[in-house]
């Protein structure tokens, strides 16, 4: 069972499970801690700070853009740190600024209709692709050298959508879960009558008393899980979204997947010339996983509540684009350009899925922040694999030249040999396609609520920690170019010597065989090379050219 659990829970939240045997406690704040001082593996973060107060310089304010499901717009420790759009009058009905999206006083919300209704389960890329080419080849005797370039591709995307849907799908754990869920229901309908509350999580349960069955179940079941991932902080509504997404992808060999986006958004999903929809709603209904990666970028430092970001002089922007499934590429690839049009210089990406049908809309996307000097950086994904040899979307090879992303940063997930092991064992890893590793397991940061904070694994959580950092020497040293970062980010990486166990697998392995630069961001080490160096950033002020596809190529 815990395999199942683990196996469930890291898809959504990152949170699985690592040793509680700790010889020494881990403060909340472990990702910022300097190992020569404290002996736990954080990226000096405090070290950076005062070398930028020994050099007397003033920071410039950078704007982050977080693609993903959304965030507290009233978080205590995110409401003042919000991105502003300067040419927008708040809630007047109005498009004042003219860029298509009314009233986009903080960011943008692509998964919303105009009506006020928000996307939030979605379905999986594998079944919506796998469902619309299973009319073309399903129970058909293809031979492959009748075909045509595109229906080769076709064929072949084919062939991996259906394994993924049928052939890895173990019947056994969606029959588990299929009796597994009505039992956690009933007990759960309890508990929120009991508690006052729909959403309630372990620390909530640890003192709750009853006498009801089916409760006393679902609270043992809950507990088991959070003490197995080593939090408090998984919640009802978290377990009963996973269910449901599991049972959903076992269906959608034998039914096309609901289109959820479809009936909420009602935009021209084939067009990516037809811009114009979503709506404002930032928090919508599900920002946890937004509202936690904002955190780590940029919750107020030094107000002494909660706990502080990375970056000291930022702004947020959120642009919602990732729902409870598979984000789709449309969404994604206008999520991009909208961060660049209003002047985001850093996005922060903790998201992915194995196929990415309109790929193309992506790349053009990325190329167009490119160009236009921003740098995206990307989760590399929480299935313990080697993502040199795995799809892992999106990616920054372009699709038509496979040249690759000059502005792209890819980060792997670690920890502390104390609290989840230097590599953790979820993470994704490569050689090639993995740039650097930082901080990803029992991350402490803000939560939806007002006031609320607690912690979550994954590389979705690593990934803001590298964007935080980055936004900190962009402050500092403003003159440095995206490229520039990412080389000091990517250089300055402390090298870890000993062997670490394979993410995914019991073999030791050289650390730096996991990535490109074979180590641990270290801020300090990285703000001291980016002292060192002479900037060259360029803006691009021209307009660049709309991407020429018009429809999508789908069939």
């Amino acid at each position: 069972m815990k395999h199942l659990l683990s196996l469930l829970f890291v898809l959504l939240v990152g949170l699985t499970s690592f040793s509680q045997n700790s010889k020494i406690e881990i403060p909340k704040n472990w990702h910022t801690q300097n190992q020569d001082s404290t002996g736990i593996y954080g990226i000096s973060l405090d070290k950076a700070y005062g070398f930028i107060n020994s050099k007397k310089i003033k920071s410039k304010q950078v704007v982050v853009a977080v693609i993903d499901s959304g965030i507290d717009t009233l978080h205590e420790d995110l409401k003042s740190v919000l991105w502003t759009n300067p040419k927008e009058i708040p809630n007047n009905g109005i498009d004042d600024d003219k860029n298509g999206y009314i009233d986009d006083v903080h960011g943008w919300n692509f998964l919303g209709g105009k009506d006020g209704r928000n996307v939030k389960k979605d379905s999986y890329e594998a079944a919506r692709v796998f469902n619309k080419l299973k009319l073309k080849f399903d129970n058909l005797t293809v031979d492959e050298s009748k075909l045509s370039e595109t229906e080769k591709n076709e064929w072949t995307i084919f062939k991996k959508t259906k394994q993924r849907l049928v052939g890895d799908i173990n019947p056994d754990e969606i029959a588990f879960i299929k009796k597994l869920m009505p039992v956690f229901l009933k007990g759960d309908s309890v508990i929120t009558k009991d508690l006052g509350k729909k959403e309630y999580n372990c620390t909530d349960l640890d003192k709750y008393v009853t006498s009801n069955a089916d409760a006393k179940k679902t609270k043992m079941f809950l507990l088991q899980l959070c003490k197995g991932n080593g939090t408090d902080d998984i919640t009802n509504n978290q377990i009963i979204d996973e269910f449901d997404g599991q049972i959903r992808k076992s269906e959608s060999a034998e039914h096309a997947p609901e289109e959820y986006r479809k009936l909420i958004v009602q935009d021209d999903e084939s067009n990516i010339n037809d811009r114009n929809y979503g709506n404002n709603d930032l928090m919508a209904s599900n920002p946890f996983h937004g509202t936690h990666c904002a955190g780590i970028i940029a919750a107020v430092r030094n107000n002494k509540i909660g706990m502080d970001g990375i970056a000291d002089n930022v702004k947020i922007m959120m642009v919602r684009a990732v729902p409870d499934g598979d984000e789709h590429d449309k969404d994604i690839a206008l999520a991009i350009r909208y961060a660049v049009d209003n002047g985001a210089q850093v996005i922060s990406m903790s998201f992915g899925k194995e196929f990415s049908p309109e790929k193309q809309w992506v790349d053009d996307a990325v190329q167009y922040a490119e160009k236009k000097g921003v740098l995206l950086v990307h989760a590399a994904g929480n299935d313990g694999k080697n993502v040199d040899t795995t799809d892992n979307f999106p990616s920054p090879i372009y699709k038509n030249s496979n040249k690759k992303a000059t502005n792209w940063i890819t980060v792997g997930a670690s920890g502390d040999p104390s609290n989840g092991g230097i590599a953790a064992n979820f993470s994704n890893y490569g050689k090639k396609e993995v740039d650097i590793f930082a901080p990803g397991v029992q991350i402490y940061s803000t939560m939806p609520g007002g006031d609320k904070y607690g912690v979550a694994s994954g590389t979705s959580m690593a990934c803001p920690v590298v964007a935080g950092t980055a936004a900190l020497i962009m402050s500092y040293y403003p003159t440095l170019s995206a490229q520039q970062v990412k080389y000091v980010i990517e250089k300055s990486a402390q090298q870890i010597t000993e062997n670490v166990k394979q993410p995914g697998s019991d073999e030791n392995v050289p650390f730096n065989e996991l990535s490109k630069s074979g180590g641990l961001l270290n801020a300090y080490s990285a703000i001291q090379l980016a002292s060192s160096l002479k900037g060259e950033r360029k803006v691009v002020n021209e307009k660049l050219p709309k991407p020429t596809i018009k429809k999508s190529s789908k069939q």
